[in-house]
């Protein structure tokens, strides 16, 4: 029977079969700890044990009642002298709540370090022994952290320890209440002079276990006694051992340590916790190994913060999204150019007939203006994330988009293209010249060069949707520190349109395009002496070619540089769809508008001048014959020319 070794290898019934104690084992203050993380739901801790065997083998029990009730073991850390380093590889792996077993040497040197990596306040919970002396810090003190910052380090960790008198008023086995035993004991250490023991409950406890076994193994060997007919009445020494166990582990009365019982040989006491507080360890429960209960005083536990830590941080998945104001005011510049290509839709429409409109394909360019809306329309698609639709109609979106930019693109410039093309056929091409009443190159010819360019992107788009499909993937970043301060962590992640070979197929895209661009800066060039205003737009194509070709290398390389910046990427690129589509509308229609507008005036002019010259010749009729000779000379030239215009016209049209 012992009264104060606690040390866990005595439990080992294969050893030590004949062992008791009435002192809890080391290990018994696991199920209270295990008990107090359920309380406050910590699923995950991490260990800091001293390299010695005594906590070594608690740290093993420890991580076998952990398993037990689901709780997580982060990081286990083992040290012998400097414990900096394990201390730190707990922050790197994010432990809040830390169970520590080591001596108040060492515990010196463990608070240390907490202070210097700043583990420690309303972020972290300490678990350590309770069995230090007191102001064991100022003693065991060999670091090079003052008192004030181990104090600050220290502040609000829970110690747990066996309780060596029970805190209920109740007389036990020896007529005395704990108090009333504690008061005598105290009594009785000043007159002889000599130390208390924070064993000494156990020692007296033990007393009585012996006394009372001694005592029932004596009733039944009277018993035993009385039953046998033989005068020469004798027990085996094996068989009053074995009556000795089986009563003392039938033991159960309160004492002045509370209720003493043994399981195995183990004490089942009364696990006590203590915090630290302000300077000094507070009572803030105790745990009932009997009944397996958790009794804390209720707001006698005072955590660093509003609440109980964390035991981890919690992440906060944040999606990067386009600011909603960003978003309006790049789609109203997007409705009100598309309200200008409208404009200019209305205006070829509502011109067609007049020569100047009908000589510049008006077909032709109501499909310039219809790609462009639609690259406009594909500034609204680039502008939504996951933060309006759900992730499978992001993935929707990433094709829908990708094609209409694409479609939008070969419609506008394989049309402008395609008019410039009949217009070299036409003045260039010898053979048809000397054949061009047999060759009339008309719109629907038009039509279906543009369609083949457009069947071109078709099929590039279907074997990229069928074969490698754009999918919704996501980009993680790293941590953040919550801007609101809360105790949680920030993650940013942010959704792309990308596809297990995107670069081959961009590449595709980027090389066809390419090419439909030097194919239009060579019309343009070949064009370019084309002497009838209304059909030579060489110099308008050319810098509609140039302007897209350098905004939209210089948009591709921002985009993919700011790829982790949506605001940012989204604004580069919409404004560079909006640029290359205006000043594409811009050029192709505003000189027709200036141009048409102008022969409006002139022909206001002339008939004013003719007026004029009307009220001349009446004043002098002999001027009036010459002028009415050179008139008619002049409409013949006229007569002449309109002849040969109705030709032209006929062949483009």
């Amino acid at each position: 029977m012992s009264f104060a070794a606690t040390t866990p290898v005595l439990a080992d019934k294969k050893k030590y079969p004949n062992f008791f104690r009435t002192v809890p084992s080391d290990n018994a203050v696991n199920p209270a700890v295990v008990k107090f993380l359920n309380y406050y739901n910590w699923s995950r801790v991490g260990t800091l044990t001293q390299d010695v065997q005594r906590f070594s083998e608690v740290r093993n029990d420890l991580t076998n009642e952990l398993e037990k009730a689901d709780i997580q073991i982060a990081d286990t850390e083992s040290f012998s002298n400097d414990p900096c380093v394990n201390v730190k590889k707990l922050k790197d792996n994010d432990v809040r709540i830390i169970i520590g077993q080591f001596d108040e040497n060492l515990a010196s040197k463990v608070f240390c370090c907490a202070y210097n990596l700043n583990m420690f306040g309303s972020k972290y919970q300490w678990i350590i022994p309770g069995w230090y002396q007191g102001n064991w810090w100022e003693q065991a003190n060999t670091t090079n952290c003052t008192t004030k910052k181990l104090l600050t380090a220290m502040e609000g960790y829970i110690s747990v320890d066996f309780e060596p008198l029970s805190a209920r008023q109740t007389k036990g086995i020896s007529g005395r209440t704990p108090k009333e035993y504690e008061r005598e004991y105290s009594r009785e250490l000043q007159q002889k002079g000599v130390e208390a023991s924070k064993f000494h409950g156990f020692a007296y406890d033990g007393i009585w276990v012996i006394a009372k076994t001694l005592t029932r193994v004596m009733e039944l060997l009277r018993v035993k006694q009385r039953q046998n007919n033989y005068h020469n009445f004798t027990v085996e020494d094996r068989e009053v051992g074995k009556m000795v166990l089986d009563v003392m582990n039938e033991t159960n009365f309160f004492g002045v340590t509370g209720q003493v019982m043994f399981r195995n040989g183990e004490r089942m006491g009364t696990i006590k916790f203590n915090q630290f507080q302000d300077g000094q360890e507070v009572k803030v429960g105790e745990y009932n190994a009997i009944a397996d209960i958790l009794d804390l005083i209720n707001n006698s536990i005072r955590f660093q913060g509003v609440e109980p830590p964390k035991d981890r941080t919690f992440v906060r998945l944040q999606r990067r999204h386009i600011n909603v104001p960003l978003y309006s005011i790049l789609s109203t510049i997007t409705i009100l150019g598309m309200f200008m290509a409208g404009a200019f839709l209305f205006f070829n429409i509502k011109n067609r007939n007049h020569r100047l409109i009908k000589m510049s394909s008006p077909y032709m360019n109501n499909l310039i203006i219809l790609g462009g809306m639609l690259s406009y329309a594909s500034i609204f698609l680039f502008g939504l994330d996951g933060g309006f639709v759900s992730d499978k109609e992001f993935e929707t979106l990433c094709t829908v988009r990708t094609w209409i930019l694409i479609v939008g693109y070969t419609t506008a410039f394989g049309a402008m293209f395609a008019k410039t093309w009949r217009v070299h056929a036409i003045f260039k091409n010898v053979k048809m010249k000397k054949k061009w009443r047999r060759n009339i190159i008309k719109d629907q010819k038009l039509l279906i060069i543009v369609g083949g360019m457009l069947l071109i992107d078709l099929c590039i788009l279907i074997c990229w949707q069928i074969v490698d499909p754009l999918k919704r993937t996501v980009e993680e970043y790293s941590l953040e520190a919550d801007p609101q301060g809360r105790d949680i962590a920030i993650r940013p992640f942010l959704e792309h349109c990308e596809n297990t070979h995107m670069t081959i197929w961009l590449g595709i895209v980027y090389a066809y395009k390419g090419l439909l661009m030097l194919f239009g800066c060579f019309l343009a060039w070949e064009t370019r002496n084309v002497s009838i205003p209304a059909l030579n737009d060489s110099k308008y194509i050319g810098m509609s070619v140039y302007n897209v070709g350098i905004m939209c290398i210089i948009g591709a390389a921002v985009s993919f540089l700011t790829r982790d910046q949506p605001n940012v990427q989204f604004c580069i690129v919409a404004l560079v769809i909006i640029f290359c589509s205006t000043i594409t509308l811009c050029l192709v229609f505003v000189p027709k508008n200036r141009r048409l507008k102008f022969t409006q005036n002139q022909k206001k002019e002339d008939s004013k001048t003719s007026t004029s010259v009307t009220s001349v010749n009446q004043a002098n009729t002999s001027r009036l014959d010459g002028l009415q000779t050179d008139n008619h000379r002049l409409r013949m030239r006229i007569t002449e020319l309109d002849k040969e215009l109705e030709e032209v016209t006929m062949q483009l049209q």
